[in-house]
Parts: C-alpha cells; sequence; structure tokens
C-alpha cells in the first residue's frame, strides 16, 4: 500500500499558490507576509514560518 506525499511535505511551506494561501489563512496574514517571512529566514520550514509571522 502506498501513502500520498511525505512527511517531509508536511513540515515545508512550498511556493504553490494553494500552500501560501492555507498558510495565510491559518495565521491570519497574507501570502505576501508569508512570502516575506519566508525570504527573510531564509528556510521553508512549517513552524519557523509561523514563529516568524506570530511576531
Amino acid at each position: 500500500m502506498t501513502t500520498r506525499g511525505s512527511k517531509v511535505e508536511r513540515h515545508s511551506v512550498s511556493e504553490q499558490p494553494y500552500e501560501m494561501k492555507y498558510e495565510a489563512r491559518k495565521t491570519g496574514t497574507t501570502t505576501d507576509k508569508v512570502k516575506a517571512a519566508k525570504k527573510s529566514i531564509g528556510s521553508n520550514q512549517r513552524n519557523a514560518v509561523e514563529k516568524k509571522l506570530d511576531k
């Protein structure tokens, strides 16, 4: 039996529009702020992005 996706994908925020919209909706910000947070921390790890957006 195969599984869809991998655990690695669940821990990161990709550049795909639906991922950006999901993260923006989840944190109550805009997709532009999510992109800026990813760029400023230099990582796409979901925990790091959410921590940056909470500040």
